[in-house]
């Protein structure tokens, strides 16, 4: 029977399974795993070159073969570090293909998606590759941490296919209040072939808190997390998301088979596995994130304030945060601006780094104008 909360699927595809792992093999026949010789890859049996030492494995299965396109080993990891099942989880090429495989699955041409403004880009970048339709809520102003309008919000519900939330939110960096989220969720829930909502957790490990605890009591959810912040691992693009199996199964009809590879699949899992340096990282990045916002502040810069390793830190005008933004460029400092149209323009986002780099950005922001 189907989950009356989970939207009905957008097609009719079965879940694509590519070929099946080393490990699976021998398993199925009593074999050894390292005894499978794979003749169905087309792959180079020569093991390759110009690989460091630190990245030469050994692996199961070796650089020269494919990756396991099950990616038990990270989906484990995941599944024990979120405390869920491994078939309560789909690992994709960083957040945002999990993202991406969302939009595939949940946001057929011609749907629509809600889209809290301001929030990632990446939501409506999304909704719009897919031909749907952007429903746009503002959030509520500064003064209220730029939470979410959950009456506004609550409203458009029967509209959409699919609700992006994020919490801590970006690039606001405030955690959303969990009665926010709760209320938006049991929503959805409640409606007759009601949304989809995805909770991006980028940030999670900087607040502690998460919509995981309720997977089976909100079938109609799915939580997004990353390697890229907390553990420190952007550069080998893992993330995961997190939800009842009924919306997991739709996202693995839509996954590709190979699109992390096995060294990243490796390291994420290994991180997961081992958080406590993630657990060190966000504390360090905590106190330095707030000895930033201190001396930001002292130099007649005011930040929100943050949840996360950013901060949102207000310039001026928009013409004065474009100025802002481009004075910092020729000192060799990249931030993050916003359009005239956004919610946020007169503002700069800046990303909280070592001590000696936030020093130099302060003694760069202090030469302007």
């Amino acid at each position: 029977m189907t989950d009356p909360a989970v939207p009905r699927p957008t097609t009719s595809s079965q879940v694509y399974t590519w070929e099946p792992s080393n490990a699976a093999i021998a398993a199925r026949y009593g074999l050894r795993p390292e005894d499978i010789l794979r003749f169905d890859t087309n792959t180079s049996p020569a093991p390759p070159a110009f690989v460091p030492d630190a990245l030469a494995g050994p692996f199961d299965p070796p650089l020269n073969e494919y990756p396991d396109s099950s990616y038990a080993e990270l989906t484990a990891a995941a599944a024990a570090y979120t405390g869920t099942q491994p078939n309560e989880v789909v690992v994709g090429a960083g957040a945002d293909e999990v993202l991406d495989l969302v939009a595939k699955a949940f946001l057929p041409a011609g749907s629509a998606a809600l889209v809290p403004i301001p929030t990632y880009p990446m939501y409506g970048v999304l909704t719009s590759q897919r031909a749907a339709r952007i429903v746009a809520v503002p959030r509520l102003g500064g003064g209220e941490s730029f939470a979410l309008d959950v009456p506004a919000v609550i409203a458009r519900l029967p509209e959409v296919a699919v609700v992006w939330l994020c919490s801590p939110n970006n690039p606001t960096a405030a955690k959303e209040p969990e009665a926010n989220l709760e209320a938006v969720i049991r929503a959805a829930a409640e409606l007759p072939n009601g949304p989809l909502v995805v909770v991006d957790e980028a940030y999670f490990e900087f607040v502690g808190s998460t919509v995981l605890a309720r997977p089976q009591r909100h079938p109609n959810v799915l939580a997004v997390r990353t390697v890229s912040k907390a553990f420190a691992l952007a550069g080998v693009r893992v993330g995961y998301g997190v939800g009842n199996r009924s919306v997991i199964e739709r996202l693995e009809r839509v996954r590709p088979p190979g699109s992390i590879s096995t060294i990243s699949a490796h390291l994420a899992a290994g991180a997961l596995r081992s958080p406590a340096y993630a657990q060190e990282n966000v504390q360090a990045l905590a106190a330095e994130r707030e000895w930033l916002r201190d001396r930001l502040e002292a130099g007649g810069r005011p930040a929100w304030p943050s949840a996360t390793n950013f901060l949102l830190v207000r310039i001026g005008d928009h013409d004065a945060a474009e100025a802002g933004a481009e004075g910092l460029l020729r000192a060799g400092i990249v931030p993050r601006t916003f359009g005239p149209a956004n919610p946020l323009r007169g503002h700069l986002r800046l990303t909280v780094r070592s001590r000696p780099e936030n020093e130099r950005l302060l003694e760069a922001v202090a030469a302007l104008r």
